[in-house]
């Protein structure tokens, strides 16, 4: 009888992928709010108390960086970033693939080359301080590692799959439609 396994169980790289996007959302959702609580704030201070906190203008623009390479990564992963795909459609299954293969190995291109010039700038941000929260401006700009990454990821793992064959001809086009194209389609072929 084999000895009973104590612990928790292991963890696959499904569940870690899941828990990182989750928490990528909630913290997309947590600086969306503060980034709104200090804005409007200094609305309300400036107009209704001729008043305002200094360092709130700074704080939002930086969340603004932030919430955007963090909801990149997020729109990537839902395949929601714009493309046009009225080409694409018209191919065949191996140009399809010839198709997919070349856009991201393009856009893998694109993160290794964010990644190297956030590299680049990383000793002049580390020596930078904010004017005034006199935060290093290497935490602002370092979210370029982390988006160029995590995309970067994302893309191998795509070709890495389109290579072993795992995809359908449906997969092979990035685009989503939106709700109204697919509404009327829908409706189009009820008819």
């Amino acid at each position: 009888m084999p000895p009973a396994r104590r612990g928790p169980p292991p963890l696959n790289m499904k569940k870690i992928n899941d828990l990182f996007f989750r928490l990528a959302e909630l913290t997309l959702v947590t600086m969306l709010s503060a980034m709104v609580i200090m804005v409007f704030g200094n609305v309300v201070l400036r107009y209704g108390f001729n008043d305002s906190i200094i360092s709130s203008e700074e704080l939002s623009r930086f969340l603004f960086i932030w919430i955007t390479f963090l909801g990149a990564i997020v729109a990537m992963r839902e395949n929601a970033h714009l493309g046009l795909d009225t080409v694409v459609r018209k191919l065949g299954l191996r140009g399809k693939k010839v198709a997919f293969a070349l856009s991201n190995l393009m856009m893998l291109g694109c993160c290794v080359l964010m990644f190297y010039g956030t590299f680049k700038q990383h000793g002049i941000n580390a020596t930078t301080r904010s004017a005034v929260t006199e935060i290093p401006m290497s935490w602002v700009y370092g979210v370029g590692y982390l988006a160029s990454v995590a995309m970067g990821l994302m893309i191998l793992n795509k070709l890495v799959r389109l290579g072993r064959g795992e995809f359908d001809e449906s997969d092979l086009i990035q685009v989503q439609d939106s709700e109204e194209v697919v509404i009327a389609h829908t409706t189009g072929a009820a008819k």
